[in-house]
């Protein structure tokens, strides 16, 4: 395997929650390109999207204002701030036209976990 370029344009949105507000996840690196590692970008607006993670997990907020929902209180952020998310976390994910970047592991979650 080599390095690759993935194009933004390329990136196909999958909606995850909405009416009301819209979410979307489109997914850049994925178990055809590594076992390990998962990542691609989020948009979250004047929604709530209720989840528990099943993978470590690290957000970075592009734009807006994203928040993170745990049982412990809310962690806002805006551009350029880092969230940590562990696993088994029980959150839910809100924003004010939020765009996130995401990087979680391991990789192939789903499978891990019989959701493929």
């Amino acid at each position: 395997m080599s390095a690759k370029l993935i194009k933004g344009s390329s990136l196909t949105y999958m909606h995850r929650g909405g009416p009301p507000g819209d979410a979307g996840v489109a997914r850049a690196v994925s178990t055809d390109l590594s076992a390990t590692m998962g990542a691609g970008v989020a948009h979250f607006d004047a929604c709530s999207i209720s989840w528990t993670v099943l993978y470590d997990e690290v957000i970075y907020v592009i734009e807006g204002v994203f928040r993170l929902v745990t049982n412990e209180g809310v962690l806002e952020g805006e551009a350029g701030d880092i969230i940590w998310v562990p696993e088994g976390t029980e959150l839910k994910y809100e924003g004010d036209h939020a765009r996130i970047f995401y990087a979680v592991y391991p990789g192939n979650w789903k499978e891990l976990h019989g959701m493929a």
